[in-house]
């Protein structure tokens, strides 16, 4: 372990106890003060159940930060190699806040049967812990990556074997500010000549084989000279960021995670569709009674439309309900116009002037109107908010295995590729923003999703 990541990983905790403290503080100090911010006006009405400062101290900013401490531990933010660049680390301290924030709120409901004695300084706590740790901790790995490009702390690396390193790696290792690529040896004696009086950090195999003796040599060399040692998992070299290190017995193997929607993610995702969902179909309510109306007068019965689409796992499809924005027959129209499928590039059936659909379909599509009753099928959990596009059985026929990963996870009514240009992307352009979202998704990259969705419906960007 570098000494640098040492100080910088053990700085992060007194950095977030500081955040943490200061800013309990300063929201206790402004709702006391009741600070007008129009002279004349009062905005807030003047606190009546506030503790004293002793008291809030040693009953809220003591705990509070401690608390806070233990959340960011459980969510990894003080492992000592930085892996992850300062914006990354800042949306995982925003996740801390909001769990700091819900463990407190649930304290004081189930176990004190009291409410908080101010919501107001609850908020003002979680807005400003949420800006101080973030600042602090980008502010921390800011200044790390600006000493590693100085040459401070960076790792120093072989790589090893009868394999030379492929040209990707070589250029990873020299672009990468953390790593300086010293070159390669095939053998512990070439190792031992080249590098024996060097400081080497870290040794990468890139063909190890556990019957041989080699292998075993270079370990045994790595473990007395105290390096490292690493080694590619060919079988899962396109597949980087789900890889996890397990044990049988005390025998280690690597694993394969095809997404982090696993576990509590899966739970997580779940309760935010459920929550979201509901709230999106009552607040949407009076538009879904337009367009029931509008499809009722200018094309008739019936109302919605049911296209069956692959679901996850592509086990068995899934009713996905929308506004009928087409004829009654346009099924059965499909093969007659089969010819003017725009999208060659894929198994995707695509025409820009669909002549099939309404004139009150064309609108509904237009805003992406006819999408909204696939929030019933979140409700009922057969579609996610976010996530890959579900598309046609004999469309699915036609993926290759590489394009058949998007089905790792629960389809969704709206994803990456929906706000990086829709339709106007290229089928295999689509596949790769779908198994990005899948390998790194989070809870707030679906909060981006949505947010980026609303700009890109307005602008009608990619829309038929």
């Amino acid at each position: 372990m570098k000494r640098i990541e040492l100080l910088f990983g053990f700085l992060r905790v007194p950095a977030d106890a500081l955040a943490a403290s200061c800013a309990m503080l300063l929201s206790f100090l402004l709702r006391e003060r009741s600070i007008d911010l129009i002279p004349g006006v009062q905005l807030l009405e003047p606190p009546l159940s506030l503790p004293s400062l002793h008291s809030y101290i040693w009953t809220m900013v003591v705990p509070g930060t401690i608390l806070f401490l233990g959340v960011a531990a459980l969510l990894g933010l003080y492992a000592f190699r930085v892996t992850s660049g300062a914006w990354r680390e800042v949306g995982v301290v925003c996740e801390a806040s909001l769990l700091w924030l819900v463990l407190i709120i649930g304290w004081y409901f189930l176990v004190r049967k009291e409410l908080f004695f101010s919501r107001i300084v609850l908020l003002q706590s979680i807005f400003f812990l949420t800006v101080f740790a973030g600042f602090g901790r980008g502010v921390l790995t800011l200044m790390h990556r600006a000493m590693l490009r100085r040459g401070i702390g960076i790792r120093r690396v072989v790589s090893f074997g009868s394999l030379a390193p492929t040209d990707y790696l070589v250029h990873t290792l020299h672009t990468d500010v953390r790593y300086r690529y010293m070159g390669h040896v095939r053998t512990v004696a070439e190792l031992h000549l080249r590098y024996g009086e060097e400081d080497v950090d870290l040794v990468l195999h890139t063909d190890p084989n556990p019957t041989n003796t080699e292998t075993h040599t270079l370990i045994d060399e790595c473990r007395s000279r105290h390096i490292d040692y690493a080694y590619l998992p060919p079988v899962f070299a396109d597949a980087p960021h789900q890889l996890l290190v397990e044990h049988v017995g005390l025998m280690p193997i690597v694993r394969f995670r095809p997404t982090p929607l696993d576990g509590w993610g899966r739970i997580g995702k779940r309760m935010f569709d459920f929550l979201f969902g509901i709230a999106l179909l009552l607040l949407l309510l009076p538009v879904f009674l337009v367009c029931i109306l509008l499809v009722l007068l200018f094309s008739g019965w019936p109302i919605f439309y049911i296209s069956w689409r692959v679901g996850e796992g592509a086990k068995k499809a899934i009713p996905v309900l929308k506004f009928r924005s087409m004829v009654t027959d346009a099924d059965t129209q499909k093969k007659a116009i089969a010819s003017m499928n725009e999208r060659s590039d894929g198994p995707l059936f695509k025409v820009h002037n669909d002549p099939r659909v309404t004139s009150v379909g064309r609108f509904l599509r237009r805003w992406s109107l006819d999408e909204l009753p696939q929030l019933c099928n979140v409700f009922l959990g057969q579609l996610s908010l976010v996530g890959p596009r579900p598309h046609l059985p004999e469309e699915v026929h036609r993926y290759t295995t590489y394009q058949r990963r998007v089905f790792a996870v629960k389809p969704g009514i709206t994803g990456f590729a929906q706000i990086s240009g829709r339709s106007d992307l290229s089928f295999e352009e689509e596949v790769r923003l779908d198994l990005q979202y899948i390998e790194e998704w989070s809870l707030l990259s679906d909060l981006w999703i949505l947010w980026r969705t609303i700009f890109v419906v307005l602008g009608r960007k990619g829309a038929d």
